[in-house]
């Protein structure tokens, strides 16, 4: 792996940081302009539809006949971020699973505080199930606050009732809003993109008043029982590194089978920039690999249960 790449992506994610002090509007703005500079693959498609009641972007691949559905949860620290926007990322786990991506466009505080995506990203889930597609040809996978929307996701699904997917992937997850991990401080310097700071005058805007510890804002203090197999991804070079970190010894232990996968010397949601680091690329096929394994082990399990059924 390149330690010029890393040094490369280091110094422009320094230059193109959010201040701080800038308000959601300005925010947005940005990372409209900064991602509408990078084309999309040609060969990926994108389809606004709906679930639920819910906007979404449908995200297809070009010679890849979907056979599994992957559930997107876009990141952007609840404030910022769309489901178009998150299509270049989204589209890579597609391609490894060989799956139709549907990226879930839930409602941004501050105009509409938690719990507006939490219930969004439910509904779109119940949408999907009630659609026909079996939970067992389904994967969630997030990045930063989409990580942790998809584990919220799959605590309130299952406090629901809700068959869960065959498993998840979250990528840099933002787990904890009460930003209580070390590496809030330890990364402070490393971290290119977010500081505590950044984060810090964002909660209030989703939590609105709620206890940031509830466990469907910072899934960390949730219980994680029941859940199906976790992968989480996260770098080095990040303050949100205790969240993931974290998130694994959770899971773990309350029994899910969970993969915490850490590469040193990268920043938050380092797969973004898999055209020019290669530690993305090779990070994205591992978790492409963990998640096809664990696709095959759901329908094949699933198969068994309907045998059984049937005799």
């Amino acid at each position: 792996m390149s330690t010029e790449q890393r040094q490369n992506l280091e110094a422009i994610l320094r230059q193109s940081a959010f201040p701080a002090d800038s308000d959601v509007n300005e925010q947005r703005r940005q990372l409209r302009e900064l991602i509408s500079a990078q084309p999309l693959p040609p060969d990926v498609t994108v389809t606004a539809a709906a679930l639920g009641g819910v906007p979404t972007a449908e995200i297809t691949v070009d010679g890849i006949e979907p056979r599994h559905t992957v559930l997107y949860f876009h990141g952007g620290v609840y404030v910022i971020g769309d489901a178009f926007l998150a299509a270049d990322l989204a589209s890579q786990v597609g391609r490894r699973t060989r799956g139709k991506v549907i990226s879930v466009d839930y409602r941004l505080a501050p105009e509409h505080p938690y719990p507006a995506a939490v219930d969004d990203a439910l509904a779109a889930y119940e949408a999907l199930l009630r659609g026909g597609t079996a939970p067992s040809d389904i994967v969630f996978t997030g990045e930063s606050a989409g990580g942790g929307l998809a584990i919220a996701t799959l605590v309130n699904a299952r406090d629901h009732g809700l068959p869960l997917p065959a498993a998840a992937f979250v990528m840099s997850p933002y787990a904890d809003l009460t930003l209580a991990g070390e590496t809030m401080e330890t990364k402070r310097d490393a971290d290119p993109l977010l500081s505590p700071q950044a984060l810090r005058a964002r909660v209030t805007d989703y939590t609105s008043g709620h206890d940031a510890a509830l466990g469907l804002i910072s899934p960390i203090f949730a219980d994680l029982a029941g859940l199906p197999p976790l992968i989480i991804q996260a770098g080095t070079h990040e303050v949100l590194l205790d969240d993931a970190i974290r998130l694994a010894r959770q899971a773990a232990v309350a029994d899910v089978e969970v993969t915490l996968d850490v590469t040193p010397g990268v920043p938050h949601v380092f797969q973004a920039y898999y055209p020019i680091l290669d530690e993305a690329a090779a990070a994205l096929d591992r978790a492409g690999q963990l998640l096809s394994a664990h696709l095959a082990s759901a329908e094949r399990v699933t198969a068994f249960a309907d045998d059984r059924s049937s005799t």
